[in-house]
């Protein structure tokens, strides 16, 4: 699959789970992967070694999305590799905090939107300039945007103001041929969702699906991908369900 050839591609939070996944989806459809990362540099150089190792093109890039000038930062390193034009941005950097209302203290609330919700809409508007006719903006969203799913009230909120972003990022950036969508994983095997891995989380999990299965980074990944092609390019402002049928 060559659907991203010439193309150049920012992934956030590429150095573990669903972004890692994601980078190396998209480095095998041929294109360029810019692998964000804020702490764990030895994982990014692992994706960026894995996505090399198959043929593709890669370079690790730092940034901490938790500060308010992280996306600012992280936007300008970014203009410095790629130029005028990123083909594509994954925003799939993010947090999340199981606590009842009553546990939720107000520095997990703030870190939970900095991360999940501030950081995605300025990394947007400062790569703006970068952003042409063509161009994809994928984010991240959840199951919890739309489902009662254990105790994540606030970072259910989180991504409920992500799938209202799509829309108004879709609608205001569609005359410049940019188009925006969210894809919408359910439970994934990742070190987020740990609890999978166990019998307990692991049945309470296949109890929520259609598809009985506990989800793999690589199914998010290929739905990531899609989104980021000309094969989408009559798709945005949506946000995409890859979830197996959960809450039906």
């Amino acid at each position: 699959m060559n659907d991203l050839a010439g193309k150049t591609a920012l992934v956030t939070g590429a150095s573990r789970g669903i972004g890692r996944a994601v980078a190396l989806a998209l480095g095998r459809a041929g294109a360029q992967v810019l692998v964000h990362y804020s702490s764990n540099e030895t994982a990014a150089d692992s994706t960026v070694a894995a996505i090399v190792a198959a043929g593709g093109h890669a370079q690790k890039i730092a940034a901490n999305l938790r500060t308010a000038d992280g996306p600012h930062t992280l936007a300008r390193r970014v203009r410095a590799v790629v130029g005028g034009r990123l083909d594509v941005l994954v925003a799939n950097a993010g947090i999340a905090k199981a606590a009842s209302i009553e546990d939720t203290s107000v520095d997990d609330f703030d870190d939970l939107f900095a991360v999940n919700v501030r950081a995605p809409f300025f990394l947007v508007q400062q790569l703006l300039p970068t952003l042409c006719k063509g161009s994809s903006v994928v984010l991240l969203s959840s199951l919890a945007a739309r489902a009662s799913v254990g105790e994540l009230a606030a970072y259910a909120a989180t991504k409920g103001a992500v799938d209202t972003l799509v829309r108004h990022f879709a609608s205001a950036l569609g005359e410049r041929g940019v188009r925006v969508n969210a894809v919408a994983p359910g439970v994934v095997a990742t070190d987020m969702s740990s609890f999978a891995t166990t019998d307990e989380g692991r049945d309470y999990t296949l109890g929520l699906q259609a598809l009985k299965r506990v989800a793999q980074p690589d199914d998010i990944a290929d739905a990531v991908t899609f989104l980021a092609s000309d094969r989408a390019n009559w798709i945005t402002g949506d946000t995409l369900r890859v979830d197996g049928g959960s809450k039906l």
